[in-house]
């Protein structure tokens, strides 16, 4: 018999709509959706839009004794307040990348958005960290997981590419990694304000974290203790400045945060990672992770995939139907996605959180790795701010 699950989740955008999809197929445990909205009449509407079992507002969310776990699909300066009332109320959390992130903590309540932007990036490493250890001592206290919601370690070329590695004899030596597409789908993710930071936090996040992933686990099986990232290196640009009056289809407009970034990672085994995300990219979202090893090599894709190609002559040939994210048409040459959920890892992902709380075994994609990243990402920005590479502390 499947246990018993009810995932209130907590949004009403892309991500919220894919994760919906995602907890459906879930197996071995019959999941409850509970869609939660701003306020009582879009989480209704929302709830009709995606089929969910039920409604609720964000209070009777966390009070439902139901419910589970809370699914945060929301901006990134709610994460921290949303964990800590979900977690205080006895509920497991999953949340998105990043963890958290620097948008105006500690600053006066009346400071403007250039006030967020200006902040000292050291001011921003610190308060960002405080906020992701907050949301993991919250979980500790309540004896609850915190679930990252990074879905790179669970596509399915970079989990059968961490078994292939587990099972060979050779060292990482080098990764690099990059997720890039044309802009962001949303308007909050172009100033610091409410998105935290740029590309290099909200697509670079993905590799980071899945290299971090990968050492981790390569420094436990060969030695006993996690292989950890000693220093940054990064660089950060709004390359959309460069194009004035030619023509662009790429997303303009950055106010103040970059739409290109590229960090180097140090490991302390002396190996390498290169993580960067960028918003100057058509023709629909890229995401590849390359591994180095000392006697084997991989190259993993989650998008595009090549399984299927299709060719259109006319705009609008295949109707209504989705191919893959952020391409902007049909005709000429694609690669539709036969199961985009599945081939970026964000089913994975779901399905193991729901084992892990069945097991109450805990997951290695969990608020510590979101914690690190926040630490890379933000060490980064003060790499990239200061021109120096940037030793990291813990």
């Amino acid at each position: 018999m499947n246990r018993p699950l009810t995932v209130a989740v907590i949004g009403t955008g892309f991500l919220a709509r894919t994760r919906i999809r995602c907890w459906r197929r879930v197996h071995g445990t019959d999941v409850t959706i509970v869609a939660v909205g701003r306020d009582r009449a879009r989480a209704d509407e929302f709830a009709r839009e995606v089929s969910a079992h039920r409604s609720a507002t964000l209070d009777e969310a966390v009070a439902d004794p139901e419910v589970g776990l809370v699914d945060l699909c929301v901006p990134n300066h709610a994460h921290g307040e949303l964990c800590e009332r979900a977690a205080a109320a006895g509920k497991h959390v999953l949340c998105t990348k990043p963890l958290t992130a620097f948008w105006g903590q500690g600053l006066a309540t009346d400071a403007s958005a250039a006030d967020v932007a200006a902040t000292d990036r050291g001011a921003m490493l610190t308060a960002a960290i405080k906020d992701a250890e907050a949301m993991i001592a919250a979980c500790e206290r309540a004896g609850t997981q915190l679930f990252y919601g990074e879905n790179w370690p669970f596509a399915p070329a970079i989990r059968r590419a961490a078994e292939l590695g587990a099972a060979a004899e050779g060292v990482v030596l080098e990764m690099r990694g990059w997720e890039s597409h044309s802009g962001s789908h949303a308007s909050y993710a172009r100033d610091w304000r409410h998105a935290g930071g740029g590309a290099l936090l909200r697509l670079g996040a993905h590799p980071i974290g899945a290299m971090v992933w990968l050492k981790r686990r390569e420094g436990l099986r060969r030695r006993g203790r996690p292989i950890e990232v000693v220093a940054v290196t990064a660089e950060v640009a709004d390359l959309s400045r460069a194009v004035g009056d030619a023509p662009c289809e790429v997303a303009r407009d950055w106010q103040d945060v970059e739409n290109w970034g590229n960090c180097v990672l140090h490991f302390d085994d002396g190996s390498r990672g290169v993580a960067y995300g960028s918003d100057t990219m058509l023709g629909g979202m890229q995401s590849h992770l390359t591994v180095l090893a000392s006697d084997h090599r991989f190259e993993c894709s989650l998008t595009p995939m090549d399984s299927l190609r299709a060719y259109a002559v006319n705009e609008g040939a295949f109707g209504d139907e989705y191919l893959m994210e952020k391409l902007s048409g049909q005709s000429g040459w694609s690669t539709p996605m036969p199961n985009e959920d599945w081939s970026s890892g964000q089913l994975g992902l779901v399905q193991s959180v729901a084992d892990h709380i069945g097991s109450g075994e805990r997951s290695d994609v969990d608020g510590e790795l979101g914690l690190e990243v926040v630490r890379l990402v933000y060490s980064a920005y003060v790499s990239a701010a200061g021109g120096r590479r940037v030793t990291i502390g813990r």
